[in-house]
């Protein structure tokens, strides 16, 4: 009985470890199952893996806290501009209107609307936006997120930084909280928030893709972030956050060939839109320095031609008769290199060294005549208000 036993166990075990055999060197990897593979000499690295279903800024692939956070301070503007355009009379083709009015038509009057968004602020309801979403509308209505509307009045706006401040009578609104730009940096992750094409609240992602973007020729004052973030038709106005839902810039331009996003937009930053809101909610407008010159950027043939080693600088190449500078014996052809203790190497310099000067202040500014260094004291004027560009429907036929 025993041997019987002894025997069983022998085929059994033959049998198992034929099996083995057989699936060791045909299928290998069914035996890796479970396992590890760890290549020898090779530290173990700890993989981090992407738990489901977890949100927040700091968790993985998700800035929908960030979103929350954000979106209930973008609101949607609608403007509208009554008369401001003419438009054929419908019955213009019927061939009995036109026997009795023949060529002299009349026009009708018909009323334009546009969309932008804009963001609140404040919780006593000033709201930012750009000011060519706001530019010479008639009403202005604005709509919240929780389904409110008001109409909103406009406490002052900014041609040369392309910023707007209204204002609504609402209570408990939604103030988002101001960033810091000087902890921005080339890379960060940003969220765009606004109302591409009237088709709702939209959040879009992208990175920081550059800082003080200028020479754009978009506003007169410029220092852009750039971003990849999708900026559309309608997010003009609208907020561009961090990762924490914290206010970065206003959303206000975009660079396309077809008018939808191509992954180049560019907003105002916090910090310049801080600086313009303050001073229009204290004063109603935003008070620049001004010299009355013509600036314009150094190139190397300029240099040369003017016989400059430096090739930084702002080459005058006008003057306004009586303005500051003329007074103060600038000359066309002189190169401004210094503005007080600050260094000018282009016309972005110049213009904003010169805007943060209190009118009625006295400095003293560097010049390069005919080779020769030369100082003048320039008593800084009040920078006129820019002339309102003619719309299209505005022009008179």
């Amino acid at each position: 009985m025993l041997r019987r036993f002894w025997l069983f166990f022998a085929q059994a075990v033959t049998i198992v470890l034929a099996v083995w055999f057989v699936v060791a060197t045909l299928k290998p990897e069914w035996l890796q199952r479970g396992r590890v593979a760890v290549q020898s000499g090779s530290p173990i690295v700890a993989l981090k893996e992407v738990v489901p279903n977890v949100t927040g800024p700091s968790a993985e692939r998700s800035y929908s806290e960030a979103a929350q956070l954000a979106m209930p301070a973008v609101v949607n503007i609608f403007t509208s501009k009554n008369g401001s355009r003419r438009a054929p009379h419908p019955q213009a083709e019927d061939p009995w209107f036109r026997f009795f009015f023949g060529d002299r038509l009349p026009e009708r009057q018909e009323p334009v609307s546009s969309l932008g968004s804009g963001v609140i602020v404040s919780a006593e309801g000033y709201i930012l936006t750009n000011h060519h979403v706001v530019d010479g509308a008639d009403e202005i209505e604005v709509a919240l997120t929780d389904g409110r509307k008001a109409n909103a009045q406009v406490v002052g706006s900014d041609p040369e930084t392309d910023l707007a401040v209204l204002k609504i009578d609402l209570k408990d609104l939604p103030a988002i909280t101001l960033g810091r730009l000087e902890n921005v940096l080339v890379g960060d992750v940003v969220l765009a928030i606004g109302n591409p094409f009237g088709v709702g609240q939209t959040v879009t992602m992208g990175i920081v893709s550059a800082l003080g973007r200028s020479h754009l020729g978009i506003n007169t004052f410029e220092n852009f972030i750039q971003t990849d973030a999708a900026i559309n038709p309608g997010n003009s106005g609208g907020a561009l956050v961090d990762a924490q839902g914290n206010l970065l810039g206003i959303n206000t331009a975009i660079y396309s060939r077809s008018g939808g996003s191509l992954g180049i937009g560019f907003a105002i930053p916090v910090s310049t839109a801080k600086q313009v809101m303050e001073s229009i909610i204290s004063t109603g407008s935003v008070t620049r320095g001004w010299i009355g010159v013509e600036p314009q950027d150094m190139t190397p043939e300029i240099a040369e031609s003017f016989g400059l080693e430096a090739k930084e600088g702002a080459l005058i190449a006008a003057i306004v008769q009586g303005g500051p500078a003329d007074k103060a014996g600038v000359r066309p052809g002189d190169v401004l290199v210094g503005v007080g203790d600050l260094s000018i190497s282009d016309t972005t310099a110049l213009l904003n060294a010169i805007a943060q000067l209190k009118p009625g202040t006295d400095v003293t500014m560097k010049l390069v005549r005919r080779g020769k260094p030369v100082e003048v004291t320039v008593a800084i004027g009040k920078r006129p208000p820019p002339p309102r560009r003619v719309l299209p429907y505005e022009e008179e036929e």
